[in-house]
């Protein structure tokens, strides 16, 4: 099964998404965007570009 993205607003009124994975752990949080078109266009962004995405160590 697939993760789920879930669209919400936060406490201070920003619209925010969280991917869930299927056991329900979140697995990603977004930033606060000012309006749900935008956090949509968010989610879009992470689909098209994560299959693409490298994965690097990077020292803190």
């Amino acid at each position: 099964m697939a993760g789920t993205f879930e669209v919400y607003k936060d406490a201070g009124g920003k619209h925010r998404f969280r991917l869930k994975a299927s056991n329900g752990q979140v697995i990603a949080s977004s930033q606060g965007y000012e309006s749900k078109e935008s956090c949509l266009n968010g989610i879009a962004s992470v689909q098209k570009n994560a299959p693409e995405a490298k994965v690097v160590e990077v020292d803190a």
